[in-house]
């Protein structure tokens, strides 16, 4: 419910801050005294369009901020507000709040979030409905109207299963989309997969095998060069005049004259013989690498093939070889679908029949339970209709329903039919205020008051059913008198046992129906007029309704006083 309306800078209002009760709220005082200006700050902070006009002379903005207790609000709330980026709410407490500024400047914010007018419009959508003058009606919407007939004769349940079976029938729908691109990108992709398949499978790779066939071609490469090298160190080891092995032989005669002459060097003839046959060692392993180094153009060429097929193909698939099997792994999963399309295609379209079979049975079925509810709904409307003034009156429910063209024939899953969650049929409420006169939709009732009243008739009926916490009824007396006005302020206050309902009047009989009454009166101060809105207590209630009955007599007083009684 709203538990606080804080406004400042809007046309006869400087600064008002009005904290709300729950139950039937009413709103009187003198005409021109500033009770629209409240619905209009209601209208504003809940999306609509901002009137720079209705800044308060003087002053450079204007402010609107509305606090509701969420508490019991059925909507969705806190996923809605985590989807969009704002702030949950703290003690259940949702905070809307809309500034505008005569420069053209305009912000909103819901729990000190700053957001956009359309985010802030439907939020409002959950907590306020308004009648009267103004636009925010749920009930003039064909969808909200389906919504409460579906409501009254307890066919939610059917509802939600129907929504499930268009949800199970839009992912199909949406794999076979996936399926079926058209002919001509699906044979090219088919000929893509298999040009690519065919090419990383041809090639045979191996983990790796890169980096060893670089590797070899780099040896290759080289090998006249290795083998220049190679014989080169043997000459050095072994073959010339001056080799280490001659040399070495040369050292070792030296080493045993010495030895001869003194025993104490016979360590360093060991050590000459170890060096000897490392030499010896080093001469095999040469001669073995020699030996190992083929130049062979051939060969050479096909390693060079081998690598530039293998960099061709990393450059194509992915940057390493491991990435390209896998590319080529990846390729031949897809070209396996696409090949098999036909068969999973035909499971598809069966799999849609059915469903569509399914959801032509449900919808129809649901809509029979429709037709049977709405005319029961239409007669619990009338009756209502009738207490408030409209004797002659009667509300019409239409129902129109979408059928398959053939359904003994029906060829569905090819023909691309649509379902919506809500079932088969839109519905729209028909209003015929007078004998002999057609009936017409509800968003065609040119009388404000007429309206005001045949919302009040349909949320008396369905006050269990709607899910609206706030309830805002504005002219809701015109052209209504005696006993009607009575009906009127009774209706609403049997609606506000279920939510809170803010109405202004101009009827006593309504007013003292009010839980609570607030007065809003215009007074001047420093030459300046302002709008202020207060509680009214017993004894200003009866003074306040005395006046609506015409004067401040006795027996006005005494009729003001057996009203609130």
């Amino acid at each position: 419910m709203l538990t606080t309306l804080r406004v400042r800078n809007l046309a006869l209002v400087a600064d008002l801050t009005v904290e709300l009760p729950p139950g039937l709220i009413v709103i009187t005082g003198e005409t021109g005294a500033g009770k629209s200006i409240i619905l209009g700050a209601l209208n504003l902070v809940l999306g609509e369009r901002a009137d720079r006009t209705l800044i308060r002379t003087g002053a450079d903005n204007c402010t609107v901020e509305a606090a509701f207790d969420v508490s019991r609000l059925k909507a969705p709330l806190t996923a809605w507000l985590d989807a969009n980026g704002l702030e949950p709410c703290e003690g259940q407490q949702l905070v809307l709040k809309r500034t505008f500024t005569a420069a053209g400047a305009n912000r909103q914010f819901i729990n000190g979030t700053p957001t956009t007018l359309n985010l802030l419009a439907e939020v409002g959508q959950w907590l306020v409905d308004m009648h009267g003058p103004h636009d925010h009606q749920s009930l003039l919407q064909p969808a909200r109207q389906l919504a409460l007939l579906d409501a009254f004769g307890g066919l939610e349940p059917r509802v939600a299963a129907f929504s499930e079976l268009v949800r199970r029938h839009a992912a199909l729908a949406a794999e076979k989309a996936a399926l079926i691109a058209d002919e001509r990108t699906y044979v090219q992709q088919l000929d893509l997969l298999r040009f690519q398949t065919n090419e990383i499978a041809t090639a045979r790779l191996q983990p790796g095998e890169d980096a060893e066939v670089e590797q070899e071609f780099h040896r290759a490469n080289n090998a006249a060069r290795l083998l220049q090298l190679g014989q080169a160190a043997l000459n050095l080891l072994a073959e010339d005049e001056n080799s280490a092995t001659a040399q070495t032989a040369a050292l070792g005669r030296v080493l045993q004259e010495l030895r001869r002459i003194d025993a104490a060097a016979e360590p360093l003839l060991a050590l000459h013989e170890q060096a000897a046959g490392a030499l010896r060692e080093l001469q095999g392993e040469i001669s073995h690498y020699v030996d190992g180094v083929d130049v062979d153009p051939a060969r050479l060429q096909q390693l060079e093939e081998r690598l530039n097929l293998l960099h061709s193909l990393k450059r194509k698939y992915g940057p390493s070889l491991a990435g390209v099997i896998r590319f080529g792994e990846e390729a031949a999963t897809k070209l396996r679908q696409l090949e098999e399309r036909d068969a999973e295609l035909a499971r598809l379209n069966a799999e849609l029949a059915n469903l569509e079979t399914e959801l032509w049975r449900a919808g129809g079925e649901l809509s029979a339970q429709r037709s049977e509810v709405a005319p029961r709904l239409a007669r619990a409307v009338a009756k209502q209709l009738a207490d408030l003034g409209f004797q002659q009156s009667r509300l019409d429910i239409a129902i129109t329903s979408t059928a398959p063209a053939d359904k003994l024939n029906q060829q569905t899953a090819t023909t691309g039919a649509s379902f919506t969650a809500t079932g088969l049929d839109t519905v729209e409420f028909l209003f015929g205020p007078n004998p002999g006169e057609p009936a017409r939709p509800l968003r065609a009732i040119a009388s404000s008051g007429e309206m005001a009243r045949v919302m009040l008739a349909i949320k008396t009926v369905l006050a269990a059913e709607d899910e609206i916490p706030v309830l805002v009824f504005d002219e809701v007396d015109a052209n209504v008198g005696g006993e009607t006005a009575k009906t009127v302020g009774d209706k609403m206050r049997q609606i506000a046992r279920r939510r809170q309902v803010l109405c202004i009047t101009h009827l006593a009989p309504v007013a003292a129906a009010g839980s609570t009454h607030f007065l809003v009166s215009k007074d001047t101060r420093d030459g300046r007029t302002s709008s202020e809105m207060r509680l009214l207590v017993a004894k200003e209630r009866v003074t306040e309704l005395a006046r609506m009955l015409g004067g401040q007599s006795e027996v006005a007083r005494q009729h003001a006083a057996a009203l609130l009684g």
